[in-house]
């Protein structure tokens, strides 16, 4: 009996990931798709009446385990500084928190800005600004980095789920005209972050 209570166990547990796991790949899937959705309803992004072009996007598959829970510490007496774009004008922001979490068996450690500027726009008092590089740039993911965007209100209790799968190119990936913030050297992580998305299929 007890051998049969424990393989009744583990299969109640092998369940209930593989439920979790297709959860969070349809939860990805619908943020994906209001992703694209975004490129065709705003009149500034490269993609503005360019339906077509959307097939050129490239995603790695979900990937549950680039779901993290970490550990965030505010910074509430950061001086404002310039971030650098690359177009080469500067924009406010502030470090508005540290978040370390672990990956594949390693500690990690990633800073959160927020925009001065939007920060004073009521639509966007809570957002918040998370820059990243890592070894895939460049090669699988676009040079520049990519961004995860954050709400103040999803810090709980000091701790804060990042999701690797939402991590997106900033709009300098698809075209030239834009000034999009060149993630500090701090968020240049030494591992590679296989998930979110990849590099455009064509050239800009």
């Amino acid at each position: 009996m007890k051998l049969y209570s424990i393989l009744f166990l583990i299969l109640i547990s092998n369940v209930a990931f593989a439920q979790s796991g297709k959860s969070h790949k349809k939860e990805i899937c619908k943020y994906r798709k209001t992703y694209k959705e975004d490129f065709l309803k705003e009149e500034r992004s490269p993609f503005y009446g360019k339906k077509k072009e959307l097939k050129n996007l490239r995603f790695y598959k979900p990937d549950k385990n680039y779901k993290v829970v970490c550990t965030f510490e505010r910074t509430p007496n950061a001086p404002h500084f310039d971030m650098a774009t690359y177009s080469g004008v500067t924009r406010p922001y502030v470090k508005y928190g540290v978040i370390t979490f672990m990956l594949n068996g390693k500690k990690e450690e990633l800073s959160i800005y927020q925009s001065i500027t939007l920060s004073k726009i009521p639509k966007y008092k809570n957002h918040l600004f998370l820059p990243f590089k890592d070894t895939t740039n460049g090669d699988a993911t676009y040079g520049g980095g990519r961004y995860i965007d954050l709400e103040s209100t999803d810090i709980k209790d000091g701790k804060l789920t990042i999701d690797f799968n939402q991590a997106y190119n900033p709009w300098c990936a698809f075209s030239d005209g834009y000034s999009c913030p060149i993630p500090p050297n701090e968020n240049h992580l030494e591992v590679a972050i296989k998930a979110g998305e990849q590099n455009f299929a064509k050239e800009h």
